[in-house]
C-alpha cells in the first residue's frame, strides 16, 4: 500500500501556519481535538438522520478532511507552543477513537451497505486503536502499524460515503469493499500487538 504515513511531514509543513496563527489567537490543542470530535459527531447525526440523501453523505468525506487538517494542528500546537499535557493526551486518544465511531458507524443505515460489516469495521477501529495505546502500558511506544491505519480507513470510509453520494449504484462491490477492510484491521490488530511485543523484548 502507500505509505501515507509518510505524507506527515508535508501535512505539518502546510497546516504550521494555521497552527501559529491559532496559538497567537489564544486556541488551544485540546479545544482543537474537541472541535474536531464535535465535527464528525455532527456529521454523524446528519447521515443517520438523512441516510440516502446525497448531501448527507457527502458530510463524511467533508469532515474527514476537516480532521485531517484539525488532527495535524493540534499535533503542531502540542508540540511546538507548548500545550502538551496529560489531559491533552488523554483527549486525544479518547475523542479521536469515539470520533470515528460517531462517523463511521452511521453508514451501517445507509441502503446497500451491510449493517453487519459496516459495525464490524467500526468495532475493530477500535481494537487497532486500543491495541496501539496499550503498547505504551507495556513498554513500547504508542503504536501505529498498518495496513490500516487511520488515514488509510479514512480513505476507505470517505470514498465509500463519496462514491455512494455521487449515485453509483450500491452492490455486492461494497461487501467486498467491507470485507477486505475487515480482513486488513484484523491484519492491523495482530500487526500492532506482534510489533509491541517485539520492541519490549529488544
Amino acid at each position: 500500500m502507500f505509505p501515507i504515513g509518510n505524507t506527515k511531514p508535508l501535512f505539518e509543513n502546510i497546516f504550521r501556519p494555521w497552527a501559529r496563527g491559532l496559538a497567537k489567537a489564544g486556541v488551544t490543542a485540546n479545544e482543537v481535538t474537541t472541535a474536531s470530535f464535535m465535527l464528525s459527531m455532527t456529521a454523524g447525526g446528519i447521515v443517520l438522520a438523512w441516510p440516502e440523501e446525497a448531501w448527507a453523505l457527502l458530510t463524511v468525506p467533508g469532515v474527514l478532511l476537516l480532521r485531517l487538517a484539525l488532527d495535524h494542528i493540534d499535533g503542531l500546537l502540542a508540540r511546538e507552543h507548548g500545550m502538551s499535557s496529560p489531559l491533552g493526551c488523554l483527549l486525544n486518544e479518547h475523542l479521536n477513537a469515539v470520533a470515528d465511531v460517531v462517523l463511521y458507524l452511521p453508514l451501517a443505515v445507509v441502503p446497500g451497505v451491510s449493517p453487519f460489516l459496516a459495525v464490524a469495521a467500526v468495532v475493530l477501529t477500535v481494537v487497532i486503536e486500543l491495541t496501539g495505546a496499550v503498547a505504551v502500558q507495556i513498554g513500547a511506544e504508542r503504536r501505529t502499524d498498518g495496513p490500516m491505519t487511520k488515514k488509510f480507513r479514512a480513505v476507505v470510509f470517505g470514498g465509500l460515503a463519496l462514491v455512494l453520494a455521487l449515485g453509483i449504484e450500491p452492490g455486492p462491490w461494497i461487501d467486498g469493499v467491507l470485507a477486505g477492510t475487515v480482513a486488513l484491521m484484523i491484519v492491523t490488530v495482530f500487526n500492532r500487538t506482534l510489533k509491541a511485543l517485539q520492541e519490549v523484548a529488544e
